[in-house]
């Protein structure tokens, strides 16, 4: 029984009225209103139920953004690493070729060197620039091999030549005294077209003396080619050449016995035997 009345009293006491009053900052009227206690109650509790909801809306929506824009700075990281990356393939690729075939030329024809469990962007990336170093060494290698390739000279520049007189001291057909010899003699008939051993520039393109009609080319590398006793010039000064063009035809002009080429290599200004450049594979 007294279990009964202590309810009731507790339910008047919890829906007993009580008055809220609203006071205007600049107006005389109040207004009032009239709540249940256990109204009262749920609207405190309701306030601070929403306030709880929008604060934590509120962190949640701020770690979004960061790890938002976290996420965008590693992809635009990444982005510029898998370029990096796609340059050290191709350059290794190139490398690869070099030492694996054994024709050169082919080679250049096709020649255009902390754990916080998240990636440390910096330490990869100054990874990835020394091996981009390491590349850009190889291929700057690989490009100076190239162009020493095409400035040394190879091959004969007259097709189906011999030897009639070599390098070195020998007695001179027209005075009999004992001279050095600074080139090759290489008998061909008249006309026979000319071929340049090496890319370069034509240095000149002329009479010169007792070697009559005479072309030299420079090269780079220290190298320079001589021409002499031509019939025929067919390239000017200035003019680029590659390796195999015409420059001139076999002729006897100048101090000559007879139609001939005669052919030198200098390398650094000092004339060198080019019967080492003949059947020369660089």
């Amino acid at each position: 029984m007294n279990l009964m009345i202590a309810f009731k009293r507790f339910m008047r006491r919890l829906f007993s009225p009580i008055t809220v009053m609203v006071i205007p900052h600049n107006d005389e009227k109040t207004y009032r209103f009239k709540l249940p206690s256990v109204g009262a109650v749920l609207v405190i509790a309701l306030w601070f139920s929403l306030t709880g909801y929008v604060i934590s809306v509120g962190v949640t929506t701020q770690k979004y953004n960061e790890i938002k824009d976290k996420a965008e700075y590693y992809q635009e990281q990444f982005k510029d690493l898998h370029t990096t990356v796609n340059s050290l393939k191709k350059a290794e690729a190139q490398f690869k070729k070099l030492f694996s075939v054994k024709n050169k030329e082919e080679v250049f024809k096709d020649l255009d060197t902390t754990d916080s469990g998240s990636i440390d962007i910096e330490m990869l990336r100054r990874q990835i620039e020394k091996s981009v170093e390491t590349a850009g060494a190889i291929k700057d290698y690989i490009r100076q091999q190239k162009d020493m390739y095409y400035a040394t000279p190879q091959g004969p520049p007259v097709s189906g030549s011999y030897i009639s007189s070599d390098f070195g001291y020998r007695t001179h057909p027209r005075t009999g005294r004992k001279e050095f010899h600074s080139g090759l003699d290489l008998p061909a008939s008249p006309g026979t077209p000319v071929k340049v051993t090496a890319d370069g520039i034509v240095s000149f393109a002329g009479l010169s003396g007792g070697s009559g009609k005479l072309v030299v080319i420079e090269h780079g590398f220290g190298y320079t080619t001589c021409y002499a006793h031509n019939k025929e010039i067919a390239v000017a000064v200035g003019q680029k050449v590659k390796r195999g063009t015409v420059i001139s035809y076999v002729g006897s002009t100048g101090d000559s016995t007879g139609p001939h080429l005669h052919y030198e290599v200098w390398k650094d200004s000092v004339p060198k035997d080019p019967t080492k450049f003949l059947d020369k594979n660089v």
